[in-house]
């Protein structure tokens, strides 16, 4: 995919797998471009489905989180040619499909924090939001959002 500096303004798609794509321009950041991408992630053998603080642990979720990133980091490479162009992540928002009360999702959204810092550095570092909701589609533990700027 080329992504050309003029002709529009912003770009939305889903492909068959549940991921979400938006490529939008953002005056503020000079030349670059902003991707949001959501991604849901299900297991093929349901671990990473159910909830934490009942069925799974912080752990497991950890580890749900770090595999949303890692699938948003194939998606990018794949898409882009590298991920070399990406300037930075901008933000992440975690949704963690958790029973009521349950307190722990900003250490489950670490997952996906911890890996961007990892392989970005600096440019890893974003603003944040952890949020444990009722529900997620096809029963997710963990879907991700993340902005990350081209």
């Amino acid at each position: 995919m080329r992504l050309q500096s003029s002709g529009y303004r912003a770009m939305v798609w889903k492909n068959g797998q549940g991921i979400t794509h938006e490529i939008a321009r953002e005056p503020a950041l000079g030349d670059a471009f902003l991707w949001r991408l959501s991604i849901a992630e299900v297991a093929a053998d349901g671990d990473f489905s159910l909830f934490p603080g009942a069925d799974r642990t912080i752990t497991d979720g950890y580890a749900a989180a770090r595999a949303c990133a890692l699938t948003q980091l194939a998606v990018l490479k794949r898409t882009l040619g590298s991920l070399d162009k990406v300037r930075e992540v901008i933000s992440v928002n975690g949704y963690v499909n958790a029973i009521a009360g349950f307190p722990d999702s900003p250490a489950i959204i670490n997952g996906a924090s911890d890996l961007l810092i990892a392989v970005f550095e600096d440019q890893g570092r974003h603003v944040r939001a952890a949020v444990g909701v009722s529900a997620l589609p096809r029963n997710a533990l963990v879907e991700l959002q993340m902005v990350v700027a081209i």
